[in-house]
């Protein structure tokens, strides 16, 4: 069946990947991405993204907003009732679609060493950027669980690749670097760099929105979608000073973000992708850094 999605979120860094990925899949006739003129999803109300979604009659709809820091009520205002305006306004307008959001790896909290989480496991957020998500994933495995809404949930890691930006850590390692480069600069700064990371791919969880689309039914309600390896951050930073052909210090000094701090290990479990959607990431991450370096020299 050919699927008509609207895609909310799309001028972010996941979400414009996400709809160049939907744009190329075939099975895709048609990518409706509302702006925030259309409906804001975090301050709109309910009246008005039920208007869109009947105007728009899609088979599937996607969310790619979500909040990355802010205050706790901000957090849960950005991800949680997100979240709850989706399902409240799909089960209204058009029960029987798709609905897929963004969740996060902070959801699970901190996970022991040299261990691949998955998505089966306990859940112990440790900061209320992990709470918020978590509270929105659990609401929609709910809905999909009793059958009021076809709803899944992605439970994303660390995403990287051409266009990130600052608020993430190789955004603001590239941004630091570019600087040094320029101004002869013989050192850089950056926080706590001793944290193993699981860096995927930005396009390769873009490939996941479609994969996870196309099944008439879904076993589970959540899916990691992570790299499947667990990096030390230092060494990626490293990796992106080397491609850069920077050769200065690289000082760590500061705390690390609050949502992600007590967390020194994680690495996803990408099984259950693999073997009901057929997904699997496909790019290493000399591959993805490459492209970061070589995306903000072309900007």
């Amino acid at each position: 069946m050919s699927q008509r999605v609207v895609l909310f979120g799309a001028s972010g860094f996941i979400g414009g990947h996400v709809r160049a990925a939907l744009e190329a899949d075939p099975e895709v006739s048609a990518v409706i991405c509302p702006g925030r003129r259309d409906h804001d999803l975090i301050d709109g109300d309910h009246r008005g993204l039920v208007r869109v979604i009947l105007d728009a009659a899609p088979t599937a709809i996607v969310s790619c907003v979500g909040r990355l820091g802010g205050t706790d009520s901000e957090l849960i205002r950005g991800n949680t009732l997100v979240a709850t305006k989706l399902l409240e306004a799909v089960a209204a307008a058009r029960p029987g679609v798709r609905l897929v959001r963004l969740g996060s790896a902070g959801e699970y909290g901190v996970v022991a060493h040299g261990h691949a989480v998955t998505e089966d496991e306990p859940v112990q957020p440790v900061a209320a950027y992990g709470v918020s998500h978590l509270a929105g994933t659990r609401l929609f495995q709910l809905a999909g669980e009793n059958g009021l809404v076809d709803a899944v949930s992605l439970r994303v890691f660390n995403p990287i690749g051409p266009g990130m930006s600052a608020e993430n850590m190789l955004g603001r390692a590239a941004d630091r670097i570019r600087v040094a480069l320029a101004t002869g600069a013989g050192e850089i700064t950056m926080g706590p760099l001793s944290a193993y990371r699981d860096f995927v791919d930005v396009r390769d969880l873009a490939a996941m929105v479609p994969a996870v689309l196309r099944p008439p039914q879904l076993r589970h309600r959540v899916f990691n979608v992570g790299s499947g390896r667990a990096v030390r951050s230092r060494a990626a930073v490293q990796l992106l000073a080397e491609t850069a052909g920077y050769r200065g210090e690289i000082r760590e000094q500061g705390a690390g973000p609050q949502r992600s701090a007590a967390v020194d290990w994680i690495q996803a479990d990408v099984r259950r992708a693999r073997e009901e959607l057929g997904w699997a990431p496909g790019r290493d991450l000399a591959t993805s850094i490459k492209d970061i370096w070589a995306a903000g020299e072309a900007g």
